[in-house]
């Protein structure tokens, strides 16, 4: 659904969604953002979001409120990340610093991805437990989406990025559950 909105309304629905998201996950601690942009800036609910979803404790951020005490904070969080084999491609400290939308988002997007979707294992199988197989979760919902688009004309299903481009993916989908 998100292909056919304009980039800026895209970016609306992304930054409503990931904060939600990211409330989610900080009030299990009593904490919570306003602002998704704004309220990483600093880095210590950066901070506190890994710590809760890790369930470790990052190094403690910097006091002081001058963008070195900002840099210093961020980037602590982006080496805990690396540390836990997360790619971060093309994204430095001062991205989250100066409020790039784009890298915020994709971030918050590469954390979610790290944290809740990555380590979930679904058990699949057949109904008498023969042939039992553990999946991720991400692995687990493209093999389903392969198995209701079979047979569709011009569906191959193999990513969750390219394979949906054209629409065609998706409306088989939805036409299986018409």
């Amino acid at each position: 659904f998100s292909f056919c909105l304009p980039p800026d309304e895209r970016e609306a629905v992304q930054k409503k969604t990931f904060t939600k998201w990211v409330n989610s996950i900080l009030s299990r601690v009593n904490c919570r953002i306003v602002d998704l942009y704004l309220d990483l800036r600093d880095g210590r609910m950066l901070i506190k979001l890994l710590e809760v979803l890790s369930e470790e404790k990052l190094p403690k951020p910097t006091k002081g409120r001058m963008r070195i005490h900002c840099l210093e904070n961020v980037d602590k969080a982006l080496q805990f990340l690396k540390e836990q084999r997360v790619h971060l491609e093309n994204m430095g400290s001062h991205d989250i610093v100066d409020g790039n939308h784009r890298l915020i988002l994709g971030l918050i997007w590469t954390i979610i991805l790290r944290f809740q979707i990555q380590d979930i294992v679904v058990e699949m199988g057949q109904a008498d437990g023969t042939q039992r197989e553990s999946r991720t979760a991400k692995d687990a919902l493209l093999l389903w989406c392969q198995m209701k688009t079979a047979g569709y004309p011009n569906v191959n299903i193999t990513n969750f990025t390219t394979s949906w481009k054209d629409g065609i993916a998706f409306n088989a989908l939805i036409h299986k559950h018409r």
